[in-house]
């Protein structure tokens, strides 16, 4: 992944910048007609079915009266017919949609499988001051344009975007939260207003002890929105002490469901790639982007099944069992860095009848430990480990596959074995 930009040093030039466009953004009113056009819909877009015009780099938009720029990543062998997640990522103050892009929208490109329609607004003076509401409506205006021609999940909208970014991305729940599902905010602060602010988003905040552009103090007041809109139970999450390197995520309890809350304080400062074990910010060995994958792929499709007629036989009440051998698992290594690696292990169903449930086991190398894993359920971080389905992708049809993924640490030279699959 690319090195983010601007780097530490400018740290006190960005805190100036920011504090001055909060002042124009923090009472910016929006009109309700500037709901983007699916507005909590479950229906698939009218970009379904549809040969799609729109295709991957640099698009130009009207927007408010401006021609604004975003960045569109349209996934490999794109089928129309399927609806597809929808990811916005914000660049941070002085940063680029570019810089988004390049870097794999937080790192969440390499994860996504090509599940995924990912978008990288570009903000005037590369920021979000969102004056009189004019990014809220290119958000509108960029959603309205892909959903037109591209097939989206209306219940798989997901903001994030770090500092500014970050900010941006909490003004978008706050004012759109019967479209976006979830958002993630990286060191942000109440920079791009709060219009609304009132009604439940699934929400993850990560944050810095020791950040001295925005401090944390700020993340935690962002946070604390959406644990009240939530109905979550009020709580002073623990966080690391200084020195230590390392973070600790927190899920709240009590939440509406479907609505959780996630809060990740880190001994560092202002970056949105932290590492444990080391004071040094690194894309590629940071722990955020698979903990900000895992929790937005944690939410379900909503929605509605085809509208095709039912069969004429029914179901049988009880699961067809799996044909022997029909699960297998295959591992590869995605990255590797000093001291540590990224992996993914794809499950396929090679067999005629669908598997209801899957169960991988590998044994690890000496030295090898897995640090976190998504899209999956793990026992065991040593040694011999067995990874179940997650809730949303243990049911695989007949050529179907699904993969998880996970961090390590130690030398990802040598692969794990005894890799197998059984069912259920």
């Amino acid at each position: 992944m690319a090195k983010r930009t601007p780097l530490l040093s400018s740290i006190a030039a960005a805190a100036v910048l920011l504090a001055a466009a909060a002042g124009g953004a923090l009472n910016a009113g929006l009109g309700e007609t500037a709901q983007a056009s699916t507005n909590g819909t479950l229906a698939a877009t009218a970009g379904c079915g549809k040969a799609p015009t729109l295709s991957s780099g640099t698009r130009t938009i009207s927007s408010g009266g401006q021609n604004r720029s975003y960045i569109l990543r349209i996934p490999d062998g794109y089928d129309r017919n399927r609806q597809y997640r929808l990811i916005f990522g914000f660049h941070w103050l002085n940063g680029s949609a570019n810089n988004v892009a390049s870097a794999g929208y937080y790192g969440l490109l390499p994860l996504s499988n090509n599940s995924t329609i990912f978008v990288a607004p570009q903000g005037i003076d590369n920021g979000w001051a969102n004056t009189n509401g004019r990014d809220l409506t290119l958000f509108d205006d960029i959603s309205r344009q892909i959903e037109n021609d591209l097939c989206v999940d209306t219940s798989q909208r997901f903001a994030l975007g770090w500092s500014y970014g970050g900010a941006m991305s909490y003004a978008v729940a706050c004012a759109r939260p019967n479209i976006i599902r979830a958002v993630t905010v990286l060191s942000g602060a109440n920079l791009s207003g709060c219009n609304g602010g009132t009604q439940p988003v699934a929400y993850f905040g990560i944050h810095g002890i020791y950040d001295s552009v925005l401090n944390i103090s700020a993340g935690r007041s962002l946070r604390d929105t959406f644990v009240r809109n939530n109905g979550c139970t009020a709580q002073s999450p623990r966080e690391p002490s200084r020195g230590s390197l390392t973070h600790i995520t927190t899920t709240y309890s009590g939440c509406r469901e479907g609505y959780p809350v996630q809060w990740a304080a880190f001994d560092g400062d202002h970056t949105p790639s932290p590492v444990d074990g080391s004071p040094s910010p690194n894309d590629s060995r940071t722990w955020t982007s698979a903990e900000i994958w895992r929790f937005f792929s944690q939410f379900a499709s909503t929605t509605p099944p085809p509208t095709t007629a039912p069969p004429t036989t029914p179901p049988p009440t009880t699961p067809p069992p799996s044909e022997p051998g029909a699960c297998t698992a295959t591992y590869r290594t995605v990255n590797t860095w000093p001291g540590g690696f990224q992996a993914e292990v794809t499950v396929a169903n090679n067999g005629a009848a669908t598997l209801n449930g899957w169960t991988v086991r590998l044994t690890l190398a000496s030295g090898q430990a897995i640090s976190s894993l998504w899209s999956g359920v793990n026992t065991g971080t040593t040694g011999s480990v067995s990874v179940r389905n997650a809730d949303y992708n243990g049911t695989l049809g007949a050529n179907a596959s699904t993969t998880f993924g996970f961090t390590a640490t130690g030398n990802g030279a040598t692969a794990p074995s005894g890799v197998t699959c059984t069912s259920p």
